[in-house]
């Protein structure tokens, strides 16, 4: 499988202060990683650095998307080169509807990839059907974006995002928080669904939930913004026995 994700030696700084250090992940088209870790081991801060945020610098190491170097290109050009965040977050938008903002968004990624733009018609008929996988009705695509949303609706609508805009790389950033069953199976069902040869997932959590539905192929834990441990779904087993105490940090 083609290599999608590799993170070479990569040292992030938050006001000055490193948070990532010296950390490498290789991720392959078809698998599934879970990053786990306690709250303040820098789970999201390795998130947003990988997705350009202007807030977290690296200092040190390279980031390629399928070969490329993107370490230093903007958020937008990573998007369009097929990098997809699910913020632990998402920001409201009101007055830009959901079906506007994923009209936009794809035509975006598909013209800076030399793909034709896709007709309303077309469209439309593609967003009924990422919507109805996630049991989203048409009025949910006619409302302002994350305006108002409860916070399993703006964790569907990441996925929605990630079924649309079917990108290369997929990062979830604490997409389970919040969620109950339901959800939380619609969620991974919709993940699920854009895993495959040229796609590959990074899910970022400190609960097991999720991976008890996505099953992922890989685990690695993240304590004191070092990776402690890898393995496979092996390690999820360890930390449901032991919790996190149990891991600590390797200091160079």
């Amino acid at each position: 499988m083609p290599k999608i994700l590799e993170v070479k030696n990569l040292q992030i700084k938050v006001a000055d202060k490193v948070v990532i250090h010296d950390l490498s992940l290789s991720i392959e088209g078809g698998e599934v990683h879970a990053l786990m870790g306690p709250n303040g081991s820098g789970k999201s801060t390795l998130a947003s650095a990988l997705a350009g945020h202007s807030g977290y610098q690296i200092t040190h190491g390279k980031v390629l998307l399928s070969g490329e170097d993107i370490t230093r290109r903007a958020p937008e050009v990573r998007a369009q080169k097929g990098l997809f965040l699910a913020w632990q977050y998402p920001v409201a938008v009101p007055g830009l509807s959901v079906s506007d903002f994923l009209f936009s968004a794809l035509n975006n990624v598909r013209q800076s990839n030399k793909l034709p733009s896709l007709s309303a018609a077309d469209f439309t008929a593609l967003l009924h059907q990422a919507a109805a996988q996630l049991k989203l009705g048409h009025e949910f695509l006619k409302r302002g974006l994350n305006d108002g949303f409860s916070g399993g609706e703006k964790k569907r609508l990441e996925i929605l995002q990630l079924l649309m805009l079917n990108p290369k790389l997929a990062i979830l950033d604490e997409t389970d928080s919040g969620l109950d069953i339901d959800a939380l199976k619609l969620v991974a069902g919709g993940v699920k669904l854009r895993v495959g040869p040229t796609v590959g997932v990074l899910v970022i959590t400190h609960y097991q939930r999720l991976l008890r539905y996505l099953k992922p192929t890989h685990a690695h834990i993240l304590v004191g913004g070092r990776i402690v441990e890898s393995g496979g779904p092996a390690v999820v087993q360890k930390i449901e026995k032991t919790g996190f105490n149990h891991f600590q940090p390797h200091h160079a």
